[in-house]
């Protein structure tokens, strides 16, 4: 299996910051995707709110909203979701590190419906790296990647330091 970084972090940076400009308003409210969508939704925070916005933050586990909850294995690590705001009536920004077939979008949005009914919902995403199985599209997005066929993207975040990796995962 072959690994390579596709974007390091003064692309992923500037990816984030023209993200930030396009969602700026006076009050956002951001729900990031656990894991990697909550580690984007946490610096489009800083942004925005350097940019003078107020940010309202929530996070999502979708783990049992899944559609392939039973091939994920017997115990999947599942963590609660936190949205410690009342989202009926808001436009909220849903949040993910990558968007490739459109089904953790749709799981994300099952969630957010069983809390409540949002006026709308808009989505941004790190990197679209195609692929979508169902029609859902990011309002805004980072970057883009066409991905070939037996490989997954994915974002690696360290302390500061941004990667998106693309690892064949077939031969």
């Amino acid at each position: 299996m072959t690994e390579k970084a596709i974007f390091e972090t003064p692309a992923v940076d500037a990816a984030l910051a023209r993200m930030a400009e396009a969602m700026a308003a006076p009050e956002v409210w951001l729900i990031g995707i656990r894991r990697g969508g909550s580690q984007v939704a946490d610096r489009l925070q800083a942004l925005l709110e350097a940019a003078g916005s107020t940010v309202h933050r929530g996070d999502l586990d979708i783990s049992f909203y899944r559609d392939d909850l039973d091939t994920i294995g017997p115990n999947p690590e599942v963590r609660p979701s936190h949205l410690p705001f009342d989202m009926n009536g808001r436009t909220l920004w849903l949040v993910d590190d990558v968007l490739y077939t459109g089904r953790t979008i749709r799981a994300a949005l099952g969630e957010i419906f069983d809390y409540g009914r949002p006026a709308g919902i808009r989505l941004a995403v790190l990197i679209d790296r195609g692929g979508r199985q169902l029609p859902i599209a990011a309002e805004v997005t980072g970057l883009s990647h066409a991905a070939p066929e037996g490989c997954s993207v994915k974002l690696d975040y360290n302390d500061g330091d941004w990667r998106i990796v693309e690892k064949r995962v077939t031969p």
